[in-house]
């Protein structure tokens, strides 16, 4: 084995063996800290948060330490929407569940993916969610640029009515996220609605419900990405 390999192997077995998630065995909740902070990238966000409020009692931002939980409850957010469903066996996900049940903050689950087109039925859940969820509310992902970005955009458009164009100004470099990097998936998501919207008028939920089709805006932007 190479001297790569080797570290890249001795790597995964760290990150396999501080990446645990039942507390109750001595040691693992320290396990799991030191992974987050570390390999989750945590220390990052100690005095980076991401941090915006987006319409009336709504916020996003990266994932929150339990100290910006505390303060998150003390101005009176009432509940946590993860937009990391994803990460529900990972340490991360469980120091925060353990942190939002301690401060009595439900903890709501939803799953996208900054990389890939997301699923209608994905979609159409997050967008229920919207619906149901106490205010207020904060949503985030792991960073807060590319899933928080356009959990956000779509908030807009179908709980506050926000034009598209407005509304995708979620996504954007002042958060992070950049367009020309695997995460443009969203962008073109959003392109390929506005190119909808302005033909017939549709709304976003009614155009994920009967047209989006998620494989095939993968292939278009994949495509337009190996022309580059």
């Amino acid at each position: 084995m190479g001297l790569l390999a080797n570290l890249k192997s001795r790597e995964r077995a760290l990150k396999k063996s501080l990446n645990v998630v039942d507390f109750s065995v001595p040691g693992n909740r320290r396990r799991a800290q030191i992974y987050t902070l570390f390999f989750d990238h945590a220390v990052l966000r100690l005095l980076w948060s991401n941090f915006m409020n987006i319409a009336p009692g709504v916020y996003r931002s990266n994932h929150p330490s339990h100290r910006r939980l505390e303060k998150l409850s003390a101005m009176g957010i009432k509940t946590i929407l993860t937009l990391r469903g994803g990460a529900r066996l990972s340490a991360p996900y469980h120091l925060e569940k353990e942190s939002c049940e301690a401060l009595g903050l439900p903890l709501v689950t939803a799953a996208l993916n900054a990389r890939e087109a997301p699923r209608r039925e994905v979609l159409l859940e997050l967008i229920d969610t919207f619906r149901t969820i106490q205010v207020p509310f904060l949503m985030h992902c792991k960073s807060g640029a590319d899933r928080a970005s356009l959990a956000s955009a779509i908030y807009l458009m179908v709980i506050q009515g926000t034009p598209v164009a407005e509304a995708r100004k979620m996504l954007s470099p002042r958060f992070l996220h950049f367009k020309w990097t695997r995460t443009g998936i969203l962008d073109h998501v959003l392109d390929l609605y506005e190119q909808a919207q302005r033909a017939t008028g549709i709304g976003f939920e009614d155009w994920v419900a009967t047209e989006y089709d998620a494989d095939a805006a993968q292939a278009g932007f994949d495509e337009m990405r190996a022309t580059r």
